[in-house]
């Protein structure tokens, strides 16, 4: 019995770890990237309609990469396999 509450802390730990890491990750990656494209745009404002396309293309990808991550942690949250192969 304590094997299974030791897996659902320690997988509740790492589920906070992946979700609050991610999002940390990706803002600061998304606000990065902003601040370096106000500054191109304000450098070149006759290149901010192909940069801004870019740096939506750019958010997107960002985004999809910390979703995945939470999505990881929420099959961790869920259906735990840990604690399948302790029950079991």
């Amino acid at each position: 019995m304590e094997a299974i509450a030791n897996v659902q802390a320690f997988t509740a730990l790492g589920i906070g770890m992946i979700i609050g890491l991610g999002a940390s990750g990706a803002c600061i990656g998304i606000g990065i990237m902003g601040s370096k494209f106000l500054e191109s745009a304000a450098r070149q404002p006759e290149l901010i309609p192909m940069l801004q396309g870019r740096m939506f293309l750019l958010v997107g990808l960002i985004d999809a990469a910390f979703l995945i991550g939470v999505g990881l942690a929420m099959l961790f949250a869920f259906a735990n396999p840990m604690l399948a192969s302790l029950a079991g």
